[in-house]
């Protein structure tokens, strides 16, 4: 058995559609895997279906673009296991969604204004199945350069971070409404990364709310995060997971299944 407990399609700020992402976890072996799409469960369906075909078990996933705002600082929440429905999950993610597209309307506008040749319609569809645009597909349209090249992040950070033509962000959730909404949707809220976005002191907080498990293996892990995140499991008696963090081209240079989950029993 070989779980890849996170992983972005095409749905959100993904590269690869779903059957590219089920084809490619068959080769690798992945027996378990779970698409952990940014702010929307709308992509699930289609996994499930896929997955079935191909006899890869899919685990409902989500991963809520969150903040603890006593620190000032991103925290992102991972969901698993919830009811297909996701009520609660739905109610803090549409708001999300819809203010992460405004707010990528007005980066395009502001990235014409700088001089930038681009299409913004043409965007918009090329982002489809997903109904927000990302960073990463403006991206796509300005350079077809790899995302890990030294010309892709000199372009980003002059385009979106400090004093960009296009820099600043939405508002996220609240860590503490998304940990609550995926329990209440039957669902198991796991934090994301603490060792990428440093939200590790939050998570003491956060299992108050119901969080019930911390990711341990990704690729910007470092021997002295895996060692923190199992003090912190062992301390609260949370679960550990893990997974690639897999955007295709979008993203760093992973393949689907090189950082596995810990733990099985999400796969059972």
């Amino acid at each position: 058995m070989k779980a890849d407990l996170h992983i972005h399609s095409n749905h959100s700020d993904g590269s690869s559609s779903t059957m590219e992402i089920m084809q490619s976890a068959r080769e690798k072996g992945v027996t378990h895997l779970s698409i952990v799409d940014h702010d929307t469960v709308e992509g699930l369906p289609e996994a499930v279906r896929v997955g079935r075909s191909l006899g890869i078990k899919v685990i409902s996933g989500i991963e809520i673009s969150a903040y603890d705002f006593k620190r000032k600082r991103k925290v992102h929440i991972l969901g698993y296991n919830y009811h297909l429905d996701a009520q609660h999950i739905r109610t803090v993610c549409e708001p999300l969604r819809k203010r992460r597209h405004r707010h990528s309307r007005w980066q395009m506008e502001q990235i014409q204004e700088a001089g930038y040749s681009i299409d913004r319609s043409r965007i918009e569809q090329q982002a489809q199945p997903s109904d927000t645009v990302y960073k990463q597909h403006i991206m796509d349209c300005l350079t077809k350069a790899s995302y890990p090249s030294e010309e892709y992040q000199q372009l980003y950070k002059k385009l979106f971070k400090n004093d960009g033509a296009a820099s600043g962000d939405i508002e996220y959730a609240d860590a503490f409404k998304a940990v609550r909404a995926i329990v209440a949707d039957g669902g198991l809220a796991v934090v994301a990364h603490p060792g990428q976005l440093d939200s590790y002191e939050i998570i003491p907080e956060l299992v108050e709310a119901g969080l019930g498990g911390i990711e341990r293996n990704h690729p910007d892990h470092t021997a002295q995060d895996h060692k923190r995140v199992e003090d912190l499991a062992r301390e609260h008696d949370l679960v550990m997971t893990g997974g690639t963090d897999y955007h295709g081209r979008f993203g760093a240079n992973v393949e689907i299944g090189d950082s596995v989950s810990p733990l099985n029993f999400l796969c059972e």
